[in-house]
């Protein structure tokens, strides 16, 4: 439990930045379902229209400190290759 003033105060801090940093990954990871969901459907439009709308949410949040830069890289390259793939075959 906190004792000083300071650590209370910390306390008080990391509890809101913590709700800000799980509504943030929400929406992170309701780009990236919608990326997935196209994707399955097999619209190569729609799937590189959600991917167009993903990729920047993910690199906001790695500004914000909530996503590592390398893991929304990998996640942007991998659902790009995938969206690519997709239209390739269409």
């Amino acid at each position: 439990m906190a004792n000083t003033a300071q650590s209370k105060k910390r306390a008080r801090q990391i509890e809101r930045r913590t709700d800000v940093n799980k509504a943030r990954r929400s929406r992170i990871r309701t780009f990236l379902r919608k990326v997935e969901e196209a994707i399955a459907s097999g619209d190569a439009a729609a799937a590189a229209e959600a991917l167009k709308n993903a990729q920047p949410e993910l690199m906001r949040g790695v500004t914000k400190g909530v996503v590592h830069k390398n893991t929304a890289s990998r996640k942007v390259s991998r659902l790009a290759s995938r969206v690519k793939a997709l239209s390739a075959t269409a």
